[in-house]
């Protein structure tokens, strides 16, 4: 892998699902999978086998799907969970386990009711035990973003010391600011033995809408894997939206970073996703929105329609968006009127159109947004009376 090249993790079919109601059926995850691969995520998360006999299925039979992406199955640090997974990973040509534990205060002392030692033990035993199914070991440090960088670096160091082949970072409970999340990034990569040999990876949840923000903060202090999900979906407010990161490392090639995806794929990924899970994006969700490259207000419109990148800092053909969308509403000016109106074949005069906009501002205020069938029947209501006029 080159060092510039960000591998995409994607967990939509695990962490994405945790969301209320979005429950998928075995079918469905593999219609989602197999589109996963088509895209070029670089691993798919199929789910938590020993969660439940359907979760279970549902990654065997992903694993016998995928033909390019690793897949990967979720595990806690114990065994049972990891038989599970290696069992659910049998046909997949490139398995990966998922095993971990939670590494902050907070769930050492709560959640675990033990000490920094015995959960460093728990650890090593944990990717131990799972290496001896799988080469490829992703370990996570659950609540990283909340847990004492020192420990941190020592419970990682363990774990690549017994075969961990990925270091999970998670930002659990999405606490962290960037540069904190980088900085944490910048002290494992400066203080673990080893750590050149590994992957580190973004985990970053959105409870304060950062996760993005601390993953792109995450690759570039040295992290070469983002985990995420189509949407944002996940846990609470949600993981990390794969569309938004996998843009912003195109958008901004300065950074000298790159995926694997195929990004004409992300607007219809998007509506797929919607399609089966139930959950609608917000219209001025980034990238994949519905309103993500429409434009309503006059001085907008203008701009695009005499060169789009004054006011689109993407192409929407890179996202598999056919084209900009110019949308009538009473902020619209005379160049959006004039532009919808040759788009359905009537091309208007200035003499024109100085006697239609006032006739379409009034209509405009008493509806949200003009149709083409509005304003094909404005211009002809004016063109009629100019003619009556003129006679």
């Amino acid at each position: 892998m080159s060092k510039n090249q960000v591998q995409i993790f994607d967990t939509t079919l695990r962490d994405g699902e945790q969301v209320p109601g979005c429950k998928l059926n075995t079918a469905e995850k593999l219609l989602i999978a197999e589109r996963l691969d088509e895209l070029g995520v670089d691993i798919i998360e199929a789910g938590f086998p020993r969660s439940s006999p359907g979760d279970f299925n549902s990654v065997v039979e992903i694993s016998k799907l995928v033909k390019n992406a690793r897949v990967c199955g979720l595990t806690r640090a114990n065994k049972k969970d990891i038989d599970a997974a290696a069992q659910a990973l049998t046909y997949a040509k490139r398995p990966r386990i998922h095993t971990g534990i939670g590494t902050s205060e907070s769930h050492i002392k709560y959640k675990f009711n033990s000490t920094q030692e015995k959960i460093i033990e728990k650890a090593k035993e944990a990717v131990k035990y799972a290496k001896s199914f799988v080469e490829d070991i992703e370990f996570y440090a659950e609540d990283a973003g909340r847990t004492d960088n020192e420990f941190l670096a020592r419970i990682c160091e363990a774990v690549i010391k017994e075969g961990a082949t990925v270091l999970n970072i998670p930002d659990t409970t999405g606490y962290c600011l960037p540069e904190e999340y980088g900085a944490k990034m910048k002290y494992l990569k400066e203080n673990v033995k080893g750590i050149d040999n590994v992957i580190l990876s973004c985990h970053c949840h959105n409870d304060l809408g950062l996760a993005t923000a601390n993953s792109i903060a995450g690759v570039q202090h040295g992290a070469r894997q983002i985990e995420c999900t189509i949407n944002g979906l996940g846990e609470r407010a949600g993981n990390t939206a794969l569309e938004e990161v996998v843009m912003i490392l195109k958008q901004h090639p300065y950074l000298n970073l790159d995926t694997n995806i195929n990004t004409k794929l992300l607007y219809s990924t998007s509506l797929l996703v919607q399609q089966h899970m139930g959950i609608l994006v917000q219209p001025n969700k980034a990238v994949v929105g519905e309103n993500a490259f429409a434009h309503s207000s006059g001085i907008h419109q203008d701009g695009v329609i005499k060169n789009r990148a004054t006011y689109e800092i993407m192409n929407p053909c890179d996202v598999g968006v056919n084209e900009s969308s110019i949308v009538l509403t009473a902020r619209s000016g005379r160049a959006a009127l004039a532009y919808r109106a040759k788009k359905i074949g009537m091309d208007l005069t200035k003499i024109e159109l100085d006697k239609i906009y006032p006739e379409f501002l009034k209509f405009a205020d008493k509806k949200k947004e003009v149709d083409d069938k509005d304003v094909q029947g404005i211009i002809e209501s004016v063109r009629i009376n100019m003619g009556k006029i003129a006679s």
